[in-house]
């Protein structure tokens, strides 16, 4: 059966339908940097509490803004391919859990000007742990997928973290 175009208001327009399915697959290294001179995330909310998790490095309830590079390799040297931006907050009491907002936009090669947005729970404590693609930009518009996410480096001292990216998306 087919859909009816919608008449009147919105538009007399045929309704749309997509280009075939691709599936991309992306791998790369966010480096978030929370402590030294120029941090690429930065606290902007925290818990006005005085229970035992205000003195742990991610206590519940707080909030940062993230502005991270991303990486070819683990290490920051080896060449940057765009950068993460958006939000994280620490929502778990029980296991150390990060809810992220974040656009990761693509700067060099052919992703140049295209982003994949998530938007998940993060439990940053499991050795592997899986987050939601839920949208895009550029080339990757309408995406979905998931990215299962490692980390490379966790900085206990400070907070600064290396975290693998092996991303699947599925786009037009």
């Amino acid at each position: 059966m087919a859909v009816a175009p919608c008449r009147g208001y919105y538009s007399d327009a045929e309704p749309y339908v997509p280009p075939p399915e691709k599936v991309t697959h992306l791998h790369f290294f966010l480096h978030d940097t929370v402590k030294g001179d120029s941090p690429s995330a930065v606290f902007v909310a925290r818990p006005n509490m005085t229970t035992a998790f205000s003195n742990t490095l991610l206590p519940f309830g707080i909030v940062a803004v993230a502005d991270d590079p991303l990486t070819v390799g683990p290490d920051i040297t080896s060449g940057v391919i765009g950068n993460a931006q958006g939000l994280w907050a620490s929502t778990g009491q029980d296991v150390l859990t990060l809810m992220v907002y974040m656009d990761f936009g693509f700067t060099h090669g052919e992703l140049n000007g295209s982003s994949i947005s998530m938007f998940s729970r993060n439990p940053i404590t499991e050795p592997v742990r899986e987050v939601a693609v839920v949208g895009g930009r550029g080339k990757f518009r309408m995406a979905q997928g998931f990215a299962q996410l490692k980390t490379y480096f966790f900085n206990s001292t400070n907070g600064d973290a290396i975290v693998e990216y092996n991303v699947t998306v599925i786009h037009y």
